[in-house]
């Protein structure tokens, strides 16, 4: 499986990178505009990625943006519902506004900074994309 980890803080983008690369192949995007193009390289590449964690605050394109962005390049090529790349959505923002947007915009989670280790493997479990067994072994290597 791979992931793509888009955020532009160096220290978050490390230890997001370091929890998922446990369980997948991770590549990593500063900004939007490099998610789009790790995105499409990804899928012309017959590799998609199967998990994208991304910020939602970044210079040039917001992870909102690159969010309906993503959506509308799968909607393009007959991708949908449970076919489309896992995304979550990561941030400092926790108002009501900026979650409920996110998940309009086709998110399927959403966790606020600083990430929490369990809280992220809660949610990879939750989405399918860890096993029972992984998320208490990683558990128990905290």
């Amino acid at each position: 499986m791979r992931a793509l980890v888009v955020e532009d803080d160096f220290a978050s983008r490390k230890i997001v990178q370091k929890i998922l690369g446990n369980f997948f192949e991770c590549d990593v995007a500063v900004n939007g505009q490099e998610a789009l193009a790790a995105f499409d390289e990804a899928h012309s590449n017959e590799a998609p990625y199967t998990l994208i964690c991304l910020d939602v605050v970044m210079p040039e394109m917001d992870g909102h943006e690159v969010l309906k962005k993503v959506r509308e390049k799968e909607e393009a090529v007959g991708i949908g519902g449970l076919e489309g790349v896992k995304v979550i959505m990561t941030t400092g923002r926790d108002d009501k506004e900026s979650i409920l947007s996110a998940f309009r915009e086709g998110c399927e989670a959403y966790l606020t900074k600083p990430i929490d280790r369990e809280e992220l493997l809660g949610k990879l479990h939750e989405l399918g994309l860890i096993t029972d067994i992984q998320l208490q072994s990683a558990s128990k290597e905290g």
